[in-house]
Protein backbone atom coordinates (compact mmCIF):
# COMPACT_ATOMS: atom_id res chain seq x y z
CA UNK A 1 0.00 0.00 0.00
CA UNK A 2 1.49 3.23 -1.38
CA UNK A 3 2.08 5.95 1.71
CA UNK A 4 -0.49 8.70 2.11
CA UNK A 5 1.30 12.00 1.01
CA UNK A 6 0.93 14.43 3.59
CA UNK A 7 -1.28 17.68 3.23
CA UNK A 8 -0.03 21.21 4.03
CA UNK A 9 -1.57 24.15 4.71
CA UNK A 10 -3.64 25.96 1.53
CA UNK A 11 -0.62 27.72 -0.58
CA UNK A 12 2.33 25.77 0.86
CA UNK A 13 4.62 23.77 -1.46
CA UNK A 14 6.18 21.07 -0.09
CA UNK A 15 9.70 21.46 -2.14
CA UNK A 16 9.27 25.35 -1.46
CA UNK A 17 8.89 24.72 2.18
CA UNK A 18 12.07 22.42 2.37
CA UNK A 19 14.26 24.70 0.34
CA UNK A 20 13.47 27.72 2.73
CA UNK A 21 14.04 25.09 5.83
CA UNK A 22 17.26 24.58 4.92
CA UNK A 23 19.63 27.69 5.09
CA UNK A 24 17.16 28.87 8.11
CA UNK A 25 18.25 25.68 9.64
CA UNK A 26 22.17 26.37 8.43
CA UNK A 27 21.89 29.76 9.95
CA UNK A 28 20.80 28.17 13.12
CA UNK A 29 23.64 26.08 13.29
CA UNK A 30 26.20 28.85 12.49
CA UNK A 31 24.73 30.58 15.39
CA UNK A 32 24.91 28.07 18.24
CA UNK A 33 28.22 27.00 17.31
CA UNK A 34 29.16 30.49 17.72
CA UNK A 35 27.65 30.57 20.98
CA UNK A 36 29.17 27.62 22.30
CA UNK A 37 32.41 28.48 21.13
CA UNK A 38 32.69 32.31 22.58
CA UNK A 39 32.77 33.58 18.95
CA UNK A 40 30.90 36.20 17.25
CA UNK A 41 27.90 35.28 15.90
CA UNK A 42 26.42 35.52 12.96
CA UNK A 43 23.59 36.93 11.49
CA UNK A 44 24.02 40.77 13.40
CA UNK A 45 23.26 39.02 17.29
CA UNK A 46 25.35 39.76 19.82
CA UNK A 47 27.94 38.15 21.46
CA UNK A 48 26.87 36.70 24.88
CA UNK A 49 27.40 38.23 28.11
CA UNK A 50 28.45 36.24 31.12
CA UNK A 51 26.31 36.25 33.90
CA UNK A 52 28.73 37.90 36.00
CA UNK A 53 28.69 40.58 33.66
CA UNK A 54 25.19 41.52 33.95
CA UNK A 55 24.19 39.28 30.83
CA UNK A 56 21.96 36.40 30.15
CA UNK A 57 24.88 33.47 29.92
CA UNK A 58 25.94 31.91 26.49
CA UNK A 59 22.81 29.65 26.84
CA UNK A 60 19.83 32.54 27.01
CA UNK A 61 21.70 34.35 24.44
CA UNK A 62 21.98 31.45 21.74
CA UNK A 63 18.00 30.61 22.71
CA UNK A 64 17.07 33.73 21.64
CA UNK A 65 18.82 34.39 19.02
CA UNK A 66 18.08 31.41 17.41
CA UNK A 67 14.42 31.61 18.10
CA UNK A 68 14.23 35.31 16.62
CA UNK A 69 16.33 33.92 13.37
CA UNK A 70 13.63 30.67 13.04
CA UNK A 71 10.29 32.84 13.85
CA UNK A 72 11.51 35.87 11.83
CA UNK A 73 12.88 33.33 8.96
CA UNK A 74 9.48 31.71 8.59
CA UNK A 75 6.90 34.72 8.91
CA UNK A 76 9.33 36.40 5.88
CA UNK A 77 9.31 33.39 4.10
CA UNK A 78 5.95 32.43 4.20
CA UNK A 79 3.93 35.80 5.45
CA UNK A 80 0.57 34.59 4.43
CA UNK A 81 0.95 31.11 5.56
CA UNK A 82 -2.50 29.75 7.47
CA UNK A 83 -0.23 28.55 10.35
CA UNK A 84 0.57 29.60 14.06
CA UNK A 85 4.15 29.72 15.16
CA UNK A 86 4.75 28.51 19.00
CA UNK A 87 8.15 28.22 20.59
CA UNK A 88 9.63 27.22 23.96
CA UNK A 89 10.97 30.76 24.35
CA UNK A 90 7.29 32.38 23.52
CA UNK A 91 5.41 29.64 25.30
CA UNK A 92 4.48 31.86 28.39
CA UNK A 93 2.98 34.55 26.56
CA UNK A 94 0.98 32.31 24.17
CA UNK A 95 -0.37 29.45 26.03
CA UNK A 96 -2.51 29.50 28.87
CA UNK A 97 -2.64 26.04 30.96
CA UNK A 98 -5.79 23.64 29.64
CA UNK A 99 -6.21 25.74 26.46
CA UNK A 100 -4.65 24.63 23.68
CA UNK A 101 -3.90 27.62 20.47
CA UNK A 102 -6.68 28.40 18.51
CA UNK A 103 -4.78 26.73 15.23
CA UNK A 104 -5.30 23.74 12.43
CA UNK A 105 -1.25 24.26 11.46
CA UNK A 106 1.21 24.78 14.14
CA UNK A 107 4.95 24.80 14.36
CA UNK A 108 6.42 23.76 17.50
CA UNK A 109 10.09 25.04 18.04
CA UNK A 110 13.03 24.33 20.41
CA UNK A 111 15.81 26.80 19.29
CA UNK A 112 18.04 24.54 21.50
CA UNK A 113 17.49 21.26 22.92
CA UNK A 114 20.15 19.68 25.19
CA UNK A 115 20.88 22.57 27.34
CA UNK A 116 23.59 21.14 29.65
CA UNK A 117 25.72 19.16 26.71
CA UNK A 118 25.61 22.94 24.79
CA UNK A 119 27.13 24.18 28.37
CA UNK A 120 29.03 20.99 28.87
CA UNK A 121 31.02 20.57 25.33
CA UNK A 122 29.72 17.57 24.42
CA UNK A 123 27.84 18.64 21.04
CA UNK A 124 25.00 16.16 21.90
CA UNK A 125 22.32 19.45 21.41
CA UNK A 126 19.91 20.29 18.89
CA UNK A 127 17.54 22.21 17.39
CA UNK A 128 13.72 20.83 16.81
CA UNK A 129 11.23 22.31 14.49
CA UNK A 130 7.58 20.26 13.95
CA UNK A 131 4.85 21.47 11.97
CA UNK A 132 1.89 19.79 13.60
CA UNK A 133 -1.95 19.61 12.05
CA UNK A 134 -4.46 19.18 15.13
CA UNK A 135 -2.78 17.40 17.95
CA UNK A 136 0.00 15.18 15.53
CA UNK A 137 2.87 15.88 13.32
CA UNK A 138 3.34 15.72 9.86
CA UNK A 139 6.89 16.72 9.09
CA UNK A 140 9.56 17.22 11.57
CA UNK A 141 13.18 18.90 11.43
CA UNK A 142 16.06 17.92 14.04
CA UNK A 143 19.25 19.88 12.83
CA UNK A 144 22.55 18.53 14.97
CA UNK A 145 24.92 21.30 14.36
CA UNK A 146 28.15 19.73 15.68
CA UNK A 147 27.67 16.63 13.68
CA UNK A 148 26.18 19.08 10.55
CA UNK A 149 23.52 16.88 10.25
CA UNK A 150 19.82 18.13 8.97
CA UNK A 151 17.43 15.16 9.41
CA UNK A 152 13.94 16.07 7.49
CA UNK A 153 11.19 13.59 8.09
CA UNK A 154 7.96 13.51 6.27
CA UNK A 155 5.30 11.42 7.88
CA UNK A 156 3.43 9.52 4.87
CA UNK A 157 7.01 10.07 2.47
CA UNK A 158 9.96 9.28 4.54
CA UNK A 159 12.87 10.58 6.20
CA UNK A 160 16.57 11.15 5.53
CA UNK A 161 19.55 13.29 6.27
CA UNK A 162 20.92 16.22 4.92
CA UNK A 163 24.67 17.81 5.27
CA UNK A 164 25.49 21.28 3.94
CA UNK A 165 25.84 20.59 0.24
CA UNK A 166 22.03 19.28 0.71
CA UNK A 167 23.33 15.50 -0.10
CA UNK A 168 21.07 12.81 1.08
CA UNK A 169 22.06 9.85 3.35
CA UNK A 170 19.17 7.37 4.28
CA UNK A 171 17.66 6.34 7.22
CA UNK A 172 19.53 2.89 8.70
CA UNK A 173 17.56 1.30 11.59
CA UNK A 174 19.66 -1.76 12.73
CA UNK A 175 18.45 -5.37 11.88
CA UNK A 176 18.46 -5.99 15.92
CA UNK A 177 15.06 -7.36 16.84
CA UNK A 178 16.55 -8.51 20.49
CA UNK A 179 19.35 -7.68 22.68
CA UNK A 180 17.86 -3.85 21.88
CA UNK A 181 20.63 -1.48 22.34
CA UNK A 182 19.15 1.78 24.76
CA UNK A 183 19.93 5.16 24.38
CA UNK A 184 18.98 7.18 27.63
CA UNK A 185 19.64 10.51 29.44
CA UNK A 186 23.09 11.20 31.08
CA UNK A 187 20.95 13.42 33.31
CA UNK A 188 17.05 13.09 33.36
CA UNK A 189 17.49 9.23 35.57
CA UNK A 190 16.14 8.07 38.47
CA UNK A 191 15.43 4.66 40.67
CA UNK A 192 12.54 3.77 38.81
CA UNK A 193 13.69 3.95 35.27
CA UNK A 194 16.82 2.13 36.22
CA UNK A 195 14.46 -0.78 37.31
CA UNK A 196 12.59 -0.33 34.03
CA UNK A 197 15.56 -0.91 32.33
CA UNK A 198 16.49 -3.73 33.90
CA UNK A 199 13.44 -4.98 33.70
CA UNK A 200 13.41 -5.08 29.61
CA UNK A 201 15.61 -7.27 27.55
CA UNK A 202 17.73 -5.00 26.40
CA UNK A 203 21.60 -5.24 25.42
CA UNK A 204 23.87 -2.38 25.73
CA UNK A 205 23.12 1.60 26.35
CA UNK A 206 24.90 4.74 25.48
CA UNK A 207 24.17 8.00 26.68
CA UNK A 208 23.84 11.09 24.79
CA UNK A 209 21.87 14.25 25.27
CA UNK A 210 19.04 15.90 23.41
CA UNK A 211 16.47 13.97 22.31
CA UNK A 212 17.05 15.18 18.84
CA UNK A 213 20.45 13.67 19.46
CA UNK A 214 19.18 10.34 20.45
CA UNK A 215 16.65 9.91 17.73
CA UNK A 216 19.29 10.42 15.43
CA UNK A 217 21.21 7.13 16.88
CA UNK A 218 18.04 4.95 16.09
CA UNK A 219 17.95 6.42 12.95
CA UNK A 220 21.58 5.71 12.10
CA UNK A 221 21.14 2.20 13.51
CA UNK A 222 23.50 2.90 16.32
CA UNK A 223 20.41 2.35 19.20
CA UNK A 224 17.29 1.34 19.06
CA UNK A 225 15.17 2.12 21.82
CA UNK A 226 14.86 5.34 24.12
CA UNK A 227 12.54 5.64 27.03
CA UNK A 228 11.36 8.88 28.73
CA UNK A 229 10.10 8.43 32.43
CA UNK A 230 8.60 11.37 33.30
CA UNK A 231 9.03 12.41 37.27
CA UNK A 232 9.02 15.36 39.03
CA UNK A 233 9.20 17.21 35.17
CA UNK A 234 8.36 15.91 32.24
CA UNK A 235 9.29 16.89 28.28
CA UNK A 236 7.31 19.29 26.48
CA UNK A 237 5.89 19.27 23.61
CA UNK A 238 8.68 21.03 21.67
CA UNK A 239 11.30 18.08 23.06
CA UNK A 240 9.17 15.43 21.41
CA UNK A 241 7.14 16.55 18.37
CA UNK A 242 10.01 17.23 15.66
CA UNK A 243 11.74 13.71 16.60
CA UNK A 244 8.76 12.30 16.91
CA UNK A 245 7.87 13.60 13.19
CA UNK A 246 11.25 12.17 11.83
CA UNK A 247 11.22 8.47 13.77
CA UNK A 248 7.81 8.10 12.47
CA UNK A 249 8.26 9.01 9.11
CA UNK A 250 10.88 6.67 8.77
CA UNK A 251 8.77 4.01 9.91
CA UNK A 252 9.91 3.81 13.51
CA UNK A 253 7.46 4.14 16.57
CA UNK A 254 7.19 6.66 19.44
CA UNK A 255 4.59 5.54 21.43
CA UNK A 256 3.16 5.94 25.35
CA UNK A 257 3.67 2.35 26.94
CA UNK A 258 0.04 1.18 26.82
CA UNK A 259 0.24 1.96 23.05
CA UNK A 260 -1.19 5.61 23.29
CA UNK A 261 0.19 8.07 20.73
CA UNK A 262 1.94 11.26 21.83
CA UNK A 263 -0.47 14.17 21.08
CA UNK A 264 0.61 18.13 20.88
CA UNK A 265 -1.55 21.28 21.59
CA UNK A 266 -4.05 19.82 23.72
CA UNK A 267 -3.73 22.56 26.57
CA UNK A 268 -0.89 20.62 28.04
CA UNK A 269 2.52 20.84 26.82
CA UNK A 270 4.15 18.23 29.33
CA UNK A 271 4.32 15.33 27.63
CA UNK A 272 4.02 12.93 30.82
CA UNK A 273 4.22 9.38 31.39
CA UNK A 274 6.56 6.35 30.01
CA UNK A 275 7.03 7.22 26.58
CA UNK A 276 8.97 4.18 24.09
CA UNK A 277 10.32 5.21 20.90
CA UNK A 278 12.37 2.29 18.81
CA UNK A 279 13.23 1.12 15.26
CA UNK A 280 9.34 -0.41 15.57
CA UNK A 281 10.94 -3.86 14.72
CA UNK A 282 9.62 -5.25 19.11
CA UNK A 283 7.98 -2.21 19.76
CA UNK A 284 4.88 -3.65 20.59
CA UNK A 285 6.70 -6.07 23.26
CA UNK A 286 8.41 -3.16 24.52
CA UNK A 287 5.20 -1.54 25.60
CA UNK A 288 3.74 -4.31 26.90
CA UNK A 289 6.52 -5.21 29.09
CA UNK A 290 7.16 -1.57 29.78
CA UNK A 291 3.34 -0.95 30.87
CA UNK A 292 3.75 -4.53 33.22
CA UNK A 293 6.90 -3.82 34.75
CA UNK A 294 5.58 -0.06 35.82
CA UNK A 295 2.76 -1.46 37.44
CA UNK A 296 4.97 -3.05 39.78
CA UNK A 297 7.45 -0.20 40.09
CA UNK A 298 5.22 2.73 40.80
CA UNK A 299 1.72 1.14 40.80
CA UNK A 300 -0.76 3.73 39.59
CA UNK A 301 1.92 5.81 37.52
CA UNK A 302 -0.07 6.65 34.05
CA UNK A 303 1.92 5.06 31.60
Amino acid sequence: MMPIAPTLPAGIDQHQLLEALRPLCWGAADILRAYARGEQPPHGFSRALSVEDGGEGPVSAADLAVNQWLLDGLRSAFPDAGWTLLSEETAKEQLTAGQPLAAEWLWILDPLDGTKDFLQGTGEYAVHLALVQGERPVLGVVLLPEADELWFGVVGEGSWCENRAAERSPVRFSDRSHDLVLVASRSHRDDRLERLIDALPLGSSKAVGSVGCKVATILRGEADVYISLSGKSAPKDWDMAAPEAVLLAAGGAFTHADGRLLTYNTGDVRQAGCLIASHGKAHAALEDQAARAMAEIDPGFPV
